[in-house]
């Protein structure tokens, strides 16, 4: 399996696309100004406790409160009890395992050191733990714990063993009072690169700890890294191929941190300046546009459909238009499998989590529903997002749960259609600027005219004309040709149209 990694940079976002023997596969999106607080550290303040909820609420300097269920509560300071509010001093690194309700573990006021595991997704606020975890290449940092742990996915033994005696060791040359996860991407990896990986960590350690000791009561004190670098840290290297960046900038800052963390990853990152935009490679655009449909069309002439919402997803699979060659029993079997496989796919690519109930088509071969459960699990290996299912019930139903900690790709893209007092989506207007801004590059390169007409719906020419005015302007200079703007009035959201004159 070959794999590519493209991203595209621009001033507003940053999308990255993971292609897999030329289909995409995956695709995240990151924005400027609605960053993700997975994984950031902050110094919060209790504002409340729930102990009906047996939770808390934490203000960490956010517009919603965050929330932390006392099973979070993994370790706090020994000099922090009931009755005394004394400040997080991460400083001793001297903490203390807890078990309890949530009101003998908290108290309002208190100032706690927490991370983010989960983001704000929709009226929820960010969800949060005391269990600090820092992630570098090839392990995790653990700064209360001294345990030293390894992937469930290095099965084997004896490399297990080596990566163990290798990391304890070196965290004890180091003095260092604290253990570690050693990641999937360990798997191999020398001295070293563990002993540069554990170097790493623990000098980040102590700048977060400064910071703590720095800030007011609530503020951040970790933010995780760029999207660009982060995935590359991320990603298991054996299978790329190539990393395709199409920002000079961003192509340097991420060369950089390969050479000193991923140094074999290097020589496959590359500037794309190819006259194309980046993102059409692949034809990764159309595809973007498909996985916000709630119908997927089967290469059979089958069809899935999604239905997103609060409480769940649920995928209906239908035969569509096909029959087969033999019998209905025939016909069901071979649209489930290929169901099976698009379903994996989709997950990845709309970054669906929670609750999904997939509703097979009801097989009577008991023999055909294993083999569509086993091909349904074989094409989840490929997703890093860890997932539980149960096996295909009497009904046809297959309920599984995937790991949230993101806004999925239509709630980023996407927001509730006043059209239709929130029964559907749309895309936003800064969703449709960001397009339009693509189509004008495309046009620009195709024409030869001095001057593009704009006609779009008037959110669009207003946030045009307002917040993005800057980026229009930069658009111009760079394009060297005059951009219009003509509000549409029967015109939706989400179309416009680029004239050259």
């Amino acid at each position: 399996m070959s794999e590519e990694i493209l991203i595209n940079v621009t001033p507003q976002e940053t999308r990255v696309a993971i292609v897999e023997n030329g289909m995409l596969q995956e695709v995240q999106i990151e924005r400027v100004g609605k960053q993700g607080l997975v994984g950031n550290i902050f110094k919060g303040c209790v504002s409340r406790v729930m102990p009906g909820m047996d939770a808390a609420f934490v203000d960490i300097g956010l517009s919603k409160a965050a929330f932390i269920h006392s099973s979070d509560v993994a370790y706090l300071p020994k000099n922090t009890s009931k009755h005394n509010a004394a400040a997080v001093n991460p400083d001793e690194t001297v903490f203390q395992s807890l078990n309890g309700s949530i009101a003998s573990l908290l108290h309002e006021g208190q100032q706690l050191l927490v991370q983010v595991v989960k983001d704000q997704l929709g009226t929820k606020g960010a969800r949060i733990t005391t269990n600090i975890t820092v992630p570098s290449r090839y392990m995790v940092l653990l700064p209360y714990s001294n345990d030293v742990r390894i992937s469930a996915r290095i099965g084997n033994e004896e490399e297990r063993l080596r990566l163990a005696k290798i990391t304890k060791q070196l965290l004890e040359d180091m003095n260092a009072n604290c253990g570690c996860i050693l990641r999937t991407a360990a798997e191999g990896v020398g001295e070293a690169e563990l002993m540069r990986d554990v170097k790493f960590l623990l000098s980040l350690w102590t700048t977060i700890i400064d910071k703590v000791n720095q800030v007011s009561s609530v503020d951040k004190v970790y933010a995780d890294l760029p999207l660009a670098i982060r995935t590359l840290r991320d990603l298991s290297i054996d299978d790329i191929e190539v990393i395709r960046i199409d920002s000079r900038i961003t192509y340097e800052a991420v060369k950089k941190f390969s050479e000193n963390l991923v140094p074999d990853l290097a020589n496959r990152i590359t500037h794309y300046t190819g006259n194309r935009p980046i993102l059409d490679l692949y034809s990764i655009e159309d595809e973007l546009q498909k996985a916000l449909q709630r119908k997927v069309t089967l290469k059979s002439g089958g069809h899935l459909i999604f239905d997103q919402t609060e409480a769940m997803t649920t995928i209906d699979v239908n035969t569509g238009g096909f029959v087969g060659h033999r019998n209905l029993e025939e016909t069901i079997y071979k649209t489930n499998l290929e169901a099976a496989q698009a379903i994996a796919r989709q997950l990845r690519l709309r970054n669906l989590g929670g609750i999904i109930i997939i509703d097979f088509i009801d097989m009577v071969d008991d023999e055909h529903k294993r083999q569509v459960f086993r091909v349904f699990e074989k094409s989840l290996d490929k997703d890093r997002v860890k997932s539980q299912i149960c096996e295909v019930s009497p009904l046809g139903l297959v309920e599984m749960t995937r790991k949230r900690t993101r806004e999925s790709l239509e709630h980023i893209l996407c927001e509730p259609c006043l059209s239709c007092n929130g029964r559907g989506y749309m895309k936003t207007a800064e969703t449709a600027c960001f397009e339009l801004f693509r189509e004008i590059m495309r046009e620009a390169c195709q024409y030869e005219t001095n001057e593009l007409l704009v006609l779009a719906s008037q959110p669009v020419v207003d946030l045009l004309l307002d917040e993005e005015s800057t980026s229009l302007a930069e658009l111009e200079d760079y394009i060297g040709k005059t951009i219009k703007l003509q509000v549409e009035s029967l015109y939706s959201q989400e179309q416009f149209d680029v004239v050259p004159l």
